[in-house]
């Protein structure tokens, strides 16, 4: 199993930043693709980032040009680097990841989140 735990979540004024921080711990052999997610009340969880074990990255719309993610591979460690920050990205922010497990399992796993709260 793997676990995910998240932090750097807070309450920021608009066009303020924050930085996220997720750590993955367990008895994964290699993680693969490492995302963040978020769920503003009322909606659907979205996919916010996304960065591949070889640091590609991918962004929704609504983010690019003012949120980074990045990763450190060797502490198991993905980063949320978020500029500019608007009222609308208020919500629970979850890290997940897709990991190699003994035995040749592959899993999805899912932090409990972080709340984002940005005031206008």
């Amino acid at each position: 199993q793997v676990q995910l735990v998240e932090s750097g979540g807070g309450l920021v004024q608009a066009g303020g930043s924050l930085r996220l921080s997720c750590a993955a711990s367990g008895s994964m052999l290699r993680i693969n693709d490492m995302n963040w997610y978020r769920q503003a009340p009322g909606k659907q969880r979205e996919l916010v980032a996304s960065i591949t074990s070889g640091s590609s990255t991918n962004y929704g719309e609504s983010v690019k040009g003012r949120f980074t993610i990045s990763r450190d591979n060797a502490k198991h460690t993905v980063f949320l680097q978020m500029n500019s920050l608007k009222p609308e990205d208020t919500g629970v922010y979850y890290c997940n990841c897709n990991a190699d497990l003994p035995a040749g399992i592959r899993g999805e796993f899912w932090g409990l989140g972080t709340q984002v709260t940005v005031s206008s």
